[in-house]
């Protein structure tokens, strides 16, 4: 332990396909209700900016915050983030969901943008909600590549977390990022890579146009792959010195033992996304902080489940994982 037992999550069985179960919460799923939000703009060590969207408690006044992160090309009003912080404010946290640069509707100042092992915003983001006055008490939620953020995060400087940071939950986490790369570029997951460059190129074509001197004219041109992507623009925009790098110093996987604090991790068996490697099984039986679970179906972000409330099992599930934490 802490590898959980496989949970009993049997969607309907339609939802029990990988593409289906990835490609549906997307396209059909209704967008989950929600109240009115806070805007928050925060300011980066380097002079660019985040954007959030703040839900409050449906419980009264809280003194903790839920703070949710999306995945590549998501932002804060997709419909698992929402979904997510409806669970969270149902439980009494406020839910503090952000863009990643340039993901919140408006271009971010730099040539630089965001990335898999981004964690120096995420720690923006956590400090500014401590340092507000307003909580005492942070949970981290994440998706896809900001569930890596956050795994990343936790475990690469444990000293740098502050104390405030009680928990969180991950799901359909790429731990392994060149082996995800690799499972993307075959020739089935092509509609994946095409939905995500669609998002990159405007934004690399945005910043061409904007920082001339920086970033070259048709800088993409003959890119159809994340690895080209990350070679021509990821890794040279972010410190690395190519895809490979990027890769291998972004991915959570290497730091899963130097988590400390209660962290879930919930990658579904069929997800089209992962590999062995992002099962890490061995890391969670060392780390009693680290509690792997691997339900059979999920797609990615997917976790499909019916009835007429619109709550999907992820939402159920972090909710039961948050609900036992102290206070």
């Amino acid at each position: 332990m802490p590898v959980l037992p496989v949970p009993d999550y049997r969607p309907a069985p339609p939802f029990r396909r990988a593409h289906l179960s990835t490609l549906y919460p997307t396209l059909l799923r209704p967008s989950p209700l929600f109240g009115p939000i806070r805007k928050e703009r925060v300011t980066t060590p380097d002079n660019d900016f985040l954007t959030m969207d703040v839900h409050p408690s449906r419980v009264g006044k809280s003194r903790k915050v839920a703070i949710i992160s999306h995945g590549l090309e998501g932002d804060a009003r997709r419909k698992y983030v929402v979904g997510m912080a409806r669970a969270a404010t149902g439980l009494g946290f406020d839910a503090a969901c952000w863009n990643q640069r340039g993901c919140g509707g408006e271009p971010n100042l730099l040539p630089r943008s965001y990335h898999s092992g981004e964690t120096g915003d995420l720690h923006t983001v956590v400090t500014h909600c401590l340092a507000s006055g307003r909580y005492d008490q942070v949970v981290l939620i994440g998706f896809s590549m900001g569930g890596n953020q956050i795994l990343k995060y936790l475990g690469e400087d444990p000293d740098r977390v502050p104390a405030g940071v009680a928990a969180a939950a991950v799901f359909s986490v790429p731990c392994d990022l060149g082996g995800s790369e690799r499972m993307l570029a075959r020739p089935s997951r092509r509609i994946y890579v095409e939905y995500f460059m669609l998002g990159l190129r405007a934004k690399v074509r945005e910043k061409e146009a904007r920082f001339p001197d920086q970033v070259p004219p048709h800088l993409l041109r003959g890119v159809y792959t994340l690895r080209e992507f990350d070679n021509r623009y990821t890794a040279p925009y972010h410190g690395f010195a190519d895809a490979a790098d990027y890769y291998a110093r972004a991915s959570s996987l290497p730091v899963l033992g130097a988590v400390r604090v209660p962290t879930l991790l919930v990658n579904a068996r069929n997800d089209p996304f992962l590999t062995p490697a992002c099962f890490p099984e061995e890391a969670a039986r060392n780390n009693p902080n680290l509690f792997l679970e691997t339900p059979r179906y999920g797609g990615h972000v997917g976790f499909v489940a019916s009835g007429l409330d619109n709550v999907y099992w992820s939402e159920r599930r972090a909710a039961a994982f948050l609900s036992e934490l102290p206070g």
